[in-house]
């Protein structure tokens, strides 16, 4: 079977068991910002020379599958992202937090490869986290599935932070000028 259907040539294509929708609908932009992010940490990963960071990072991949297909059906999803994931990426990081000297700026994305790619994907989350809400405002969605995509985006954050600490890269602050 060939990989195109040619389906989608005249711009539709369809939710899981809900029928077809143009292709810039609001479900098919979420899960499309998802698959983005996804792509993103295949990249970081890739470049990541920490294992417990590449490790952590695999996992949310899994994790993005589970959100992709909620948005890419109306009907109730079979699985979910429970509180209690959310829950696991906060200890993760607030632990990182705790090696980590204390932030009293604004800092300029960037540093290391590794870092630039984690900031790079933080703000494809950032979108991914937007375009969910904007569903949420008119259709039921999975609460958690919203903050889990926040708490993603802050382990990005505190993962590049981590990742320059490490390889003693500076941060480059913004004073606001």
């Amino acid at each position: 079977m060939p990989i195109y259907t040619k389906f989608g040539d005249k711009g539709t294509t369809s939710l899981i068991g809900s029928g077809t929708v143009p292709k810039d609908h609001p479900r098919v932009e979420a899960y499309g910002s998802i698959d983005e992010l996804n792509s993103v940490l295949g990249i970081v990963i890739a470049f990541s020379e920490t294992k417990s960071i590449t490790d952590s990072l695999k996992k949310i991949q899994k994790d993005l599958f589970i959100i992709g297909t909620e948005l890419a059906s109306k009907k109730p999803p079979t699985k979910t992202i429970s509180p209690a994931r959310v829950g696991e990426l906060e200890q993760e990081i607030d632990e990182l937090e705790s090696n980590l000297p204390p932030l009293n700026h604004f800092i300029l994305p960037g540093g290391s490869k590794t870092a630039s790619l984690l900031h790079h994907a933080r703000t494809v989350c950032r979108r991914a986290e937007r375009n969910v809400v904007s569903i949420s405002q008119k259709e039921k969605i999975n609460s958690s599935s919203i903050s889990y995509l926040n708490r993603v985006g802050d382990l990005l954050f505190v993962l590049a932070r981590t990742v320059n600490y490490k390889k003693k890269v500076d941060e480059v602050l913004w004073k606001g000028h």
